[in-house]
């Protein structure tokens, strides 16, 4: 039945292509197809990167055996021109080594937490009362004035609020009307919503300044450890760092992130006056004898006498949170990328334009690698002065919103792709990808070729858990992947590349950006 539906909607689309305007090459569509929905290694991809690897934040050992591994995957497939290529200074690595951590008092219990990135640990085993710290501002800390050395500490504060049941579901896929919605989207202004200040996150930038200066006050203190909320519920923790990677970085406090129910058991507890005891013990390596950031790199050559100097750029970031194996955020992506790519040599392409895969590293530092690497290949958009390579990318492609498989893609405001795009999702209209939005989309890693004026994309996926429990979390492991999912992900992507790479002409751009002082 299956292969009786797939086979009418080829025909369909075969008549779809002929009409069109825009070329799609059938024959090679089913070719990817078969590669990618029936002899996937997608998801052999994602065990290596999650499971073997480990946690990947940036420079830390997890990351570079990652990377390690993929290059040798890049060459054991054939491709070209493999490096782990710097993009500019990042700082230090960092790794959890060992922890623990429970209370002893009133009863023994053990606490789902994780310490915070670039945090030290505790210099062995530390055994303390834990001392609530009533104090919103360092005049009202005063009050603990040599008190707190060698303690447990933690804030009572008015954002430690009671937990409420959820009743909705954690898992949710984009529904007709939504896409219908995002498709009818108008471009975004100046004036969209989005574009404006937004007085919450000033607020909050603030409070946390206020916190940093009395946890410095606290460390000179010389307080053992500090607990802090972590947002979350259901055992589920978003995770953090607590100090900065810069290689000359002040020294911290230990700090670990406790999951939201262990630190309002403790903080009722001792509201109440109930004395609360608590053991812990914490390793922490640094990492600052390399303090340079890479990116893997790969690519297929092109064939073409006139193209083979133009590129077409798929990727997505390698790096992740500690706190899991970075499953969602952003092994998915990268898998799937690597997928699209092993897809294509499967096959036997040899593109008209150099095809090329890039695995970003300190993304979440704030797209480090990603924007290193533009600005080393094509320009710098504080001053928009670009490099001729800049005129040669025709595409990059990004995958970075979880497991979710993909239903259309964002046009990034360029109105002339929308119809490129409709005509090369038509084929896979049946595994339900069809929707082009002209809205933006932001966060990750295109957003550093689009402010230097290179056409780069980020796929519209389904949401599924990623906001409500993998994204950044101590939930997002390899059990969280859908298997389905990144099947099809890898294979519409795989055919956006091909098509991209055999195009007579780049993609159409859109204005060139102005110069932005600020880089981004």
């Amino acid at each position: 039945m299956i292969k009786r539906f797939t086979t009418t909607i080829f025909a369909i689309g075969f008549c779809f292509s002929a009409l069109a305007q825009e070329p799609v090459d059938m024959a090679a569509v089913q070719k990817i197809r078969k590669e990618g929905l029936e002899n996937s290694k997608v998801m052999d991809i994602a065990f290596q990167i999650t499971d073997v690897a480990g946690p990947r934040l940036s420079n830390s050992p997890g990351l570079k055996r990652a990377q390690e591994w993929a290059m040798k995957q890049f060459n054991d497939w054939g491709l070209k021109n493999v490096q782990l290529e710097a993009w500019g200074n990042f700082g230090k690595g960092w790794q959890v080594d060992k922890y623990y951590a429970a209370t002893t008092t009133p009863y023994y219990k053990a606490i789902i937490a994780s310490p915070k990135a670039w945090t030290p640990g505790t210099n062995g085993v530390i055994k303390s009362e834990i001392i609530l710290i009533k104090a919103d501002s360092l005049p009202q800390l005063e009050e603990y004035k040599g008190k707190l050395a060698g303690k447990i500490v933690m804030f009572d504060n008015s954002g430690s609020r009671a937990l409420e049941n959820s009743y909705t579901a954690d898992v949710t896929r984009y529904t007709e009307s939504e896409l219908d919605k995002m498709a009818g989207a108008a471009p975004a202004t100046a004036q969209t919503p989005g574009f404006r200040s937004n007085p919450a996150m000033a607020a909050m930038m603030k409070m946390r300044a206020a916190r940093a200066e009395m946890n410095k006050r606290i460390q000179e203190e010389k307080a053992g450890l500090i607990l802090t909320y972590a947002r979350g519920s259901y055992g589920t923790f978003f995770t953090s760092n607590g100090a900065s990677y810069a290689i000359d970085a002040p020294s911290v406090s230990p700090e670990l992130e406790v999951s939201s129910e262990d630190f309002l058991r403790i903080l009722r507890l001792l509201r109440a006056g109930q004395k609360v005891e608590m053991e812990a013990e914490i390793k922490t390596s640094f990492y600052d004898q390399d303090p340079q950031g890479y990116n893997v790199i790969a690519e297929i050559p092109g064939t073409d006498k006139k193209l083979k100097d133009e590129v077409v750029m798929l990727g997505g970031h390698y790096d992740s949170w500690h706190a899991a194996t970075g499953a969602t955020d952003n092994a998915a992506g990268s898998a799937v990328m690597m997928e699209a790519i092993r897809i294509l040599k499967s096959i036997g392409f040899q593109p008209k334009r150099t095809i090329r895969i890039a695995l970003w590293s300190s993304e979440e530092q704030g797209l480090h690698g990603s924007r290193g690497y533009v600005a080393k290949h094509f320009g710098d958009p504080k001053t928009m002065k670009l490099t001729p390579d800049q005129k040669k990318v025709s595409a990059y492609y990004n995958l970075d919103n979880g497991t979710g498989a993909i239903r259309g893609i964002y046009s990034q405001g360029n109105a002339a792709v929308g119809p490129i795009f409709q005509e090369w999702l038509k084929p896979f209209h049946d595994i339900e990808a069809k929707t082009v939005t002209i809205s933006n989309t932001g966060g990750t890693d295109h957003l550093a070729f689009n402010a230097v004026g290179i056409p780069g994309f980020q796929f519209i996926q389904d949401p599924m858990d990623y906001d409500t429990r993998t994204h950044h979390s101590n939930m997002d492991t390899y059990d969280r992947l859908v298997a389905q999912d990144l099947k099809r992900s890898a294979t519409i992507v795989a055919a956006f590349v091909y098509h991209t790479s055999e195009r007579a002409a780049a993609l159409p751009r859109v204005t060139l950006p102005k110069a932005n002082p600020a880089g981004r």
